[in-house]
């Protein structure tokens, strides 16, 4: 299944969304969703190279020796707070509000230092502005890929579609797995995510697996901003450094280019 849809709230604790080794399209990345009630403590000790990323509320972590706390109300609005660590690691988790952390695993031998990424420390970039008459002007966040993080084995980060807009455009693809996962606002909105030939509706909560090196632009319905998350896993002889873009559609990126009712046959 590559399209899994979650209606209604998630569960306090950890909720599983994809696991590593899944005997059908396997992404290679455990993807779930963490909430954790406030005045409660979550402890685990990392078995996997683990991101966790603040989605909502007031947290304070506490590993290896250090403390980091940050706070979340909108992810539409305010970039991403995050935890990086390796295997190994105890990590306690305490919710001074009601918190919703998306976890992010994967298996990776290398140890490396703990890292707790501020919101103010996450790249966040305007893609599109400026070109394709701005229908595919988006807000894109990277909290770590090979450049800031190159003992990785996952490149995390977020995008925000604007309403009737495009994003993860134009068309591109790569051979390392994918994971997207979507909420809107309003969160009865919805878009497409587009896998090849396959033309997929999504709604708040859905995620989807994107394994297949195919094609996946998306775009948000008018009237509704759609964020996703997105967490790539790296091949171990094929790390992920930028996508392939479908040559025939990299034309509407010239800052001359000429679109309808301009463009004629």
């Amino acid at each position: 299944m590559l399209l899994i849809d979650k209606k209604g709230p998630y569960c306090w604790g950890y909720t599983p969304i994809t696991t590593e080794g899944e005997a059908q399209h396997d992404t290679m990345i455990d993807f779930g969703i963490l909430k954790v009630r406030a005045g409660e403590v979550y402890r685990e000790k990392t078995a996997k190279e683990t991101a966790y990323l603040l989605m909502e509320g007031s947290v304070t972590f506490k590993y290896a020796n250090q403390i980091a706390s940050a706070e979340r109300e909108s992810l539409f609005h305010e970039s991403c707070p995050c935890l990086h660590v390796p295997a190994g690691v105890e990590v306690e988790i305490t919710a001074n509000t009601d918190v919703e952390i998306a976890v992010n695993a994967t298996t990776n031998p290398t140890q490396f230092e703990p890292v707790f990424y501020r919101a103010e420390d996450v790249r966040s970039e305007e893609r599109g502005k400026g070109t394709m008459q701005e229908t595919s002007t988006r807000i894109v966040r990277t909290i770590f890929d090979k450049s800031n993080a190159p003992y990785s084995n996952l490149v995390l980060g977020e995008v925000i579609t604007f309403p009737g807009k495009w994003s993860s455009y134009p068309p591109h693809h790569h051979p390392q797995p994918e994971i997207y996962h979507y909420r809107f606002l309003p969160e009865q909105g919805f878009g497409v995510a587009v896998l090849g030939d396959e033309m997929l509706k999504v709604t708040h909560q859905s995620t989807v697996k994107i394994i297949r090196d195919e094609v996946h632009p998306q775009t948000a319905a008018p009237g509704y901003a759609m964020y996703y998350l997105w967490v790539i896993r790296h091949l171990d002889d094929n790390p992920y450094i930028t996508p392939v873009f479908v040559p025939e559609h990299t034309w509407v990126t010239e800052e001359d280019a000429v679109f309808f009712p301009e463009r004629r046959k």
